[in-house]
């Protein structure tokens, strides 16, 4: 499936030409037609002309905005056409009535995903991961019914994620493993990719949510905010063991990717460079358009478009309590 995620990395300028997008760089003008075009990328100084914002939001086109450090810095997001006042409501009502239910949901969703992660390199030999993948399938459930309260419900996140990145050693090459995550700035090679690929799972979900009704300032796990798309936050997170950490361990496991190669060596390899971003892209982008035999639907879906499909579960659940179940990779739904 050809992606509809266009990258820009080099410094230059876009604007509109008839019913394209044109680049501008050192080396010469390039096009896009706008309707092969859902998403940009901009990873580097970008000029943007106000004739190119009226197309893209004509066309439904989100841009997001990186810096040069990889930081993201935020998205032009196109006037909403999917509003619906009762859903809002509804939604705020739930945040504060059943906010731990669906936080505890998330919070199991990565769990059961991190433990079909792991339980692939246990498969292939890394025996000492039966721990690991012991505390997934029995100690999580009663830590989460044990949670009273958003805090404690936290804590049992952390502990998962800890726990998952402990597990590196096991299966990964020694440049590759971690003690701990640091993210503002990542501090070594794993911290980097993994910063840069939650990033870019975070801004697919926002173009995810964008095509449906929800509020994404009204989140549940993750406090609401207003300085950025919380509830994106939210519904990335069950999709992180499966499409980012995938996406890390095929391309350090199958040295796609290289610590001298890849990185630069001026910031301590904390950074991928133009190269190792788009190598890096370039596996995501395959795995996020992956698709698999959805066992309801009766027909293949991707996971990009299976993470819309877990922002239609938060809205029956909010709308018609249903119950919420964020997506499960055994169970492809």
């Amino acid at each position: 499936m050809k992606s509809e995620s266009k990258y820009i990395f080099s410094k230059g300028d876009l604007a509109r030409q008839d019913f394209s997008i044109k680049y501008k760089n050192d080396k010469g003008n390039f096009y896009l037609p706008i309707e092969k075009v859902k998403e940009l990328y901009c990873f580097n100084d970008i000029t943007i002309s106000t004739k190119l914002l009226d197309i893209l939001a004509t066309a439904g086109i989100i841009v997001h905005f990186f810096n040069y450090y990889e930081n993201y810095i935020g998205t032009f997001y196109p006037k909403k056409s999917l509003i619906s006042g009762k859903l809002v409501v509804k939604q705020a009502m739930t945040f504060e009535k059943k906010r731990l239910i669906i936080a505890k949901a998330i919070v199991n969703g990565i769990a059961k995903n991190i433990r079909i992660v792991l339980y692939h390199y246990y498969r292939h030999g890394a025996k000492e991961l039966k721990e690991c993948i012991d505390f997934y399938n029995k100690d999580v459930k009663k830590l989460l019914e044990n949670a009273r309260n958003i805090n404690q419900v936290l804590s049992v996140e952390g502990k998962i994620w800890a726990i998952f990145y402990s597990s590196f050693k096991h299966f990964l090459p020694e440049e590759f493993i971690i003690n701990k995550r640091v993210k503002r700035p990542p501090d070594n090679p794993m911290n980097a990719m993994i910063s840069f690929g939650n990033t870019l799972l975070y801004t697919k979900t926002i173009s995810q949510i964008y095509n449906t009704h929800l509020d994404q300032s009204i989140s549940f796990l993750h406090e609401p905010s207003e300085a950025r798309f919380s509830l994106s936050l939210d519904l990335s997170e069950v999709f992180k063991p499966i499409i980012v950490f995938r996406t890390i361990f095929d391309l350090v496991n199958n040295k796609k990717v290289k610590v001298e190669k890849h990185f630069e060596k001026k910031l301590n390899y904390s950074l991928l460079n133009e190269e190792g971003k788009k190598i890096f892209i370039q596996e995501f982008e395959n795995r996020i358009n992956k698709t698999f035999e959805h066992p309801k639907l009766k027909r293949k879906i991707t996971f990009k478009q299976a993470i819309k499909l877990d922002g239609y579960k938060l809205i029956k659940f909010i709308l018609e309590n249903k119950k919420f179940i964020p997506f499960d990779i055994e169970k492809k739904e």
